[in-house]
């Protein structure tokens, strides 16, 4: 049984669309003169030359990005977790061994390759929070371009540049382990 729904008849002005019309230039022309006095503040942001970056909350999450120690060692174990937490399935980790005779040997892995499709990530920050090592964070950045596809998936290079360098312990280097 389909349910009919009545619509409400309309007036001939209505019909015109010229009321419609005229009320929209009214509102736009006060918006414009109120301006114009001062005594309405400023509603579109002209981006890029203004940015948020000092508005932005204390719980803004941006784009994952890798983090090295002070001394330059990576901080990711190749654990996977961030790779099977992510909802999207974002994230692609494949591991590698540290080389035989190295100092830190007997960390057993690291990243061969890690990357990150910044098209699929939905930067919910479950990476962030199940990192081990704390070596992915989500940085105040909102700012995310590329021209194709493929530059808008970020290889382990390019996530340790845009990610820097977080102090603090890291228990992959912990000497007492």
């Amino acid at each position: 049984m389909a349910i009919v729904v009545k619509r409400p008849k309309l007036s001939i002005l209505e019909k015109m669309y010229l009321p419609g019309i005229i009320k929209g230039l009214w509102i736009t022309l006060s918006h414009a003169i109120n301006r114009l006095r001062g005594k309405s503040k400023k509603v579109t942001m002209q981006y890029p030359e203004e940015k948020w970056d000092d508005q932005l909350p204390e719980y803004y999450r941006g784009a994952p990005a890798l983090v090295t120690d002070e001394q330059g060692r990576e901080r990711c174990v190749s654990c996977q977790l961030c790779e099977f937490i992510c909802p999207p399935r974002a994230i692609k980790i494949i591991p590698g061994e540290i080389e035989k005779g190295d100092t830190w040997e007997k960390v057993e892995k690291q990243p061969a390759t890690f990357d990150i499709d910044m098209i699929r990530c939905i930067y919910c920050g479950m990476c962030e929070e199940v990192c081990p090592e704390q070596a992915i964070y989500l940085r105040k950045d909102y700012v995310i371009t590329g021209e194709s596809r493929e530059e808008m998936v970020h290889d382990k290079d390019k996530l340790y540049e845009i990610g820097g360098v977080r102090v603090g312990l890291v228990n992959k280097w912990n000497e007492l382990k």
